[in-house]
């Protein structure tokens, strides 16, 4: 299974890196007031690639520091539940008569 994996890797890989070469002639980005950006087209797409992958960890960090949170309070819950005795509850006597 592993093999098969490290394959579709390898293949990816290769496929990603033709798709790079074959796309090397320039072109150019216009920005707002006039501004342009002349590069290699490969170029600007791993660009914007660095950019999404940036804007996506930023936005992943509060639910990170708030599952981290929940986890560091589990945890102590779990220390405490796990330190405190076992409260054991008899059952209730049956009536006299």
């Amino acid at each position: 299974m592993r093999f098969i994996v490290w394959l579709i890797r390898v293949l990816v890989f290769v496929l990603l890196l033709v798709l790079a070469l074959a796309n090397t002639q320039s072109a150019t980005l216009n920005f707002l007031a006039g501004y342009a950006w002349q590069a290699p087209l490969i170029l600007i797409g791993l660009a914007f690639f660095g950019v999404g992958l940036l804007a996506g960890l930023i936005s992943s960090f509060p639910a990170m520091i708030r599952l981290r949170l929940e986890n560091g309070r589990l945890k102590r819950d779990l220390r405490v539940a796990r330190e405190t005795p076992p409260v054991v509850e008899e059952p209730p006597l049956p009536p006299l008569i």
